[in-house]
């Protein structure tokens, strides 16, 4: 059996999936607020604590971020995922994605950029780096407050992601999160 039999070799693209689905909000110069739909985000260091979002110049928000330096990442529940695909959809330039959605937004406590209260989990971020790429640039925001709804706190005060209902993004598609297969170290003898 060849090595790649089994295999269907494409060209390089970005197959990596799923992706978590995040709603970042964030402000223009004159303090109004918007929100941009993401898929491609995900913590980038711990010490200090860091994520990264992946944005194209051409969108909306993109100005705004680069402007203010600052943002929230709001990680939505299956219970907004409709508002969630509109905001990914829908342009802020064209429309109030706030009134649009029904979305709360709530202040922030560090940042000027609101949270989303329908959110369980947000995290507001300082912009520290930013790196263009090509399509996309990288956003590296330092977390500098993490806020996480008490309703969805469970055992030894972390968040139960069975109640915070996250839901990722595959290839165009929506994905719920399953059932918990084991926890980090599962491999180590007993």
């Amino acid at each position: 059996m060849a090595a790649y039999e089994d295999r269907d070799t494409r060209d390089p693209g970005t197959g990596l999936y799923p992706t978590p689905v995040v709603m970042v909000t964030c402000v223009d110069d004159m303090g109004r607020p918007n929100i941009i739909t993401l898929a491609w985000a995900g913590v980038v260091c711990s010490e200090p604590p860091q994520l990264g979002i992946a944005v194209r110049p051409s969108r909306y928000s993109y100005a705004m971020l680069c402007r203010s330096g600052q943002f929230v990442v709001n990680v939505p529940s299956q219970g907004v995922l409709h508002a969630t695909d509109v905001c990914g959809r829908v342009s802020g330039r064209d429309q109030d994605k706030f009134a649009l959605t029904g979305l709360t937004p709530l202040p922030g406590t560090k940042v000027e950029a609101p949270l989303l209260a329908q959110c369980p989990v947000n995290l507001e971020c300082i912009l520290r780096h930013r790196l263009a790429l090509g399509s996309h640039d990288l956003f590296i925001g330092e977390v500098v407050a993490h806020h996480v709804r008490n309703d969805i706190i469970g055992e030894h005060g972390r968040p139960d992601f069975g109640k915070a209902s996250p839901f990722a993004y595959a290839l165009g598609e929506y994905w719920g999160l399953g059932e918990l297969l084991g926890k980090h170290g599962l491999s180590r003898p007993k």
